[in-house]
C-alpha cells in the first residue's frame, strides 16, 4: 500500500512483502529502484531537489526509520513493521545465495568494499558477485565504472555512496545499467565489515539508532542529528496543526 506522508510518498510494506517484490523483479528483469527513507532523507529532501527526485521516482519508498513509523502511526496510517535498509540488503543477499542472482557492491572505500565482500561470501558460499567497485573512482573514471556495471549484467546493484552522489549518478545511468533491482545501502558496508556497530536491538526498538551513532561518532553526528531531529518535529507538529484546523473548518461549514 501507498501511503502520503506530509507530501512524500511512501510504501507501507512489510520485510516478506518487499523482498517479494525484489525477487520478482531480478526474476522477471524489470526494473525496480529502492529507496529506504529515513528522518535524515525526509527532512532534506524538503531542501534538496536531486533528492527529492530520486525519493519520489522511486519504485519502492521503504520504511527505513522508526522515526517514519510513528509519525505514519501518527497520521492513522497502520504500519506493520520497520523495514531497515541494512537488513533488507541482507535478506535480498540471503535471497541472491538460494536463486542464483548475482549482486554488484559498488561504494565506500577500498578497504572496506574488500572486506564486506569477504564477509559476505564467507556467510553465504554459494553467492557469486558480479562485480565490486569502490566510490572513490575520479570523475573521469565514470563511464567506465557504467560499462563495468552494463557488462557484469547483475541482477542487483547495491550503491554505497553519500547523498548527493549516489542520486547524480542515478539520474544520469539509471536507465542504461540494466539492473533489475537497485537500491542504496548507505553504511551497511561498514557494518557488515566490521568497522560501525549497530545500535542494540532495544536501542533500534526504540527508534535510538541515532543516539548509538552519536555516542560512536559524537563530533561528527550530534549536529546532524540534532538539526534533522527538531526539523522533522517541526514538519510534524505544523502538520498535526494544519490536519486540525482543517477539521474545525469542516466542523464549521457542517454546523
Amino acid at each position: 500500500m501507498r501511503a502520503d506522508l506530509l507530501g512524500c510518498s511512501v510504501d507501507v510494506l512489510t520485510m516478506a512483502e518487499t523482498v517479494e517484490r525484489a525477487r520478482v523483479a531480478m526474476r522477471d528483469r524489470g526494473r525496480l529502484q529502492h529507496v529506504a527513507l529515513n528522518v535524515a532523507k525526509f527532512v532534506n529532501m524538503r531542501s534538496d531537489r536531486i533528492l527529492r527526485s530520486d525519493v519520489m521516482g522511486s519504485d519502492v519508498i521503504g520504511i527505513d526509520g522508526m522515526g517514519i513509523v510513528l509519525a505514519l502511526r501518527l497520521f492513522g496510517i497502520p504500519v506493520k513493521e520497520r523495514v531497515a535498509g541494512i537488513d533488507l540488503f541482507w535478506e535480498i543477499l540471503t535471497v541472491c545465495a538460494r536463486d542464483g542472482f548475482r549482486p554488484f557492491l559498488l561504494g565506500a572505500t577500498p578497504d572496506v568494499l574488500s572486506r564486506a565482500a569477504d564477509v559476505i561470501v564467507a556467510h553465504f558460499p554459494s553467492i557469486r558477485l558480479a562485480g565490486l567497485t569502490d566510490g572513490y573512482f575520479r570523475p573521469d573514471l565514470e563511464a567506465q565504472v557504467v560499462e563495468q556495471i552494463i557488462k557484469s549484467k547483475a541482477d542487483c546493484l547495491f550503491i554505497a555512496m553519500p547523498t548527493p552522489r549516489k542520486e547524480r549518478f542515478l539520474s544520469a545511468y539509471r536507465d542504461r545499467l540494466d539492473v533489475p533491482f537497485i537500491m542504496g545501502v548507505g553504511g551497511s558496508l561498514d557494518v557488515i565489515a566490521g568497522y560501525v556497530r549497530r545500535a542494540p536491538p532495544i536501542m533500534q526498538s526504540m527508534g535510538l539508532e541515532w543516539l548509538y551513532r552519536v555516542y560512536q561518532e559524537p563530533r561528527r553526528m550530534w549536529w546532524r542529528y540534532v538539526k534533522t531531529n527538531t526539523l522533522f518535529a517541526g514538519i510534524l507538529i505544523r502538520g498535526i496543526l494544519d490536519q486540525y484546523s482543517v477539521g474545525l473548518r469542516w466542523l464549521s461549514r457542517s454546523g
